[in-house]
């Protein structure tokens, strides 16, 4: 038998990519290169804060690795918010923007370089990300959804190139936010958002329509239907007459409902004559 024994680990995986590096190596070669290797440092040092190590730098990809979940999708949520900064600040044209897969699985060891599904499934993922977005695998999201304070949108399961199927979540960005930047929306559910701090919550007020339509579902259905019609006919009178009528209306119809009330609520024995 050979000594030769495939070293295996569990790891977190994090690979990075840049959207349309083609196209803006097709428009400006130079400035692009230039660009990639000021993010690529920025990347760098949030890897290393984070406790992780750069695994390779294949053409316009960094792939990473971290011992802790947690660490990994801090570090891809950290490097989007640099690279978008540095953007915003540069004023471009065509701001380069990076595209994040993390997967937590299997890797083989081969020196300094991993291999396998468990680097394959990131690099799958992060097609799946838009532009300036994370996308994790299920692994990942099992692990720190309750541990940070982020929102998850699930994708189900999508198809990827030389992988089977499996469930993925990105992170969510808020619908105003300039792309890359990442103002957490949460859509975990309500047990989990009670558990977990929120950050930029940009989750608007009720509005006053649907507080009252949730107060009218916990009337008696008679009420609610009271209500309804004379609030109609106070609108009505408001807007197509000077003269105030709708009192008489609205009053007959609350003694009505009124009076139905009473009369349901007796009991039985009440209703009854005595002979």
């Amino acid at each position: 038998m050979t000594d030769d024994k495939v070293k295996r680990r569990l790891t977190t995986v994090l690979c990075a990519d840049v959207y349309g590096y083609s196209r803006l190596m097709e428009a400006d070669e130079t400035g692009t290169l230039e660009t990639l290797r000021r993010y690529r440092t920025a990347i760098a040092r949030l890897v290393e804060r984070h406790d992780g190590r750069i695994v390779n730098t294949w053409g316009d990809a960094v792939i990473a690795e971290f011992a802790s979940v947690v660490e990994a999708v801090q570090c891809a949520v950290e490097i989007q918010q640099e690279i978008s900064n540095q953007a915003s600040d540069a004023s471009q044209a065509s701001p380069m923007q990076f595209r994040i897969g993390i997967n937590l699985g299997d890797v083989m060891v081969d020196g300094s370089d991993i291999y396998g599904d468990g680097v394959n499934i990131a690099s799958r993922l992060q097609e799946l990300a838009e532009p300036g977005g994370v996308v994790i695998s299920s692994s990942v999201y099992d692990q720190v959804h309750n541990k940070l304070s982020v929102g998850f949108d699930c994708l189900g399961q999508r198809p990827m190139k030389n992988i089977a199927p499996l469930t993925s979540y990105r992170l969510t960005l808020g619908q105003a936010a300039a792309p890359g930047s990442f103002a957490i929306e949460d859509s975990t559910n309500p047990s989990e958002r009670a558990r977990t701090p929120r950050v930029n919550d940009r989750r608007a007020p009720a509005s006053a329509t649907n507080v009252v339509s949730e107060w009218l579902t916990k009337l008696p259905r008679p009420v609610a239907a009271a209500l309804t019609v004379s609030a109609f006919l106070i609108v009505i009178n408001l807007f197509t007459s000077h003269r105030i009528w709708f009192h008489w209306p609205v009053a007959a119809i609350l003694f009505g409902v009124a009076l139905r009330m009473v009369l349901g609520n007796r009991p039985e024995s009440d209703s009854r004559t005595e002979r």
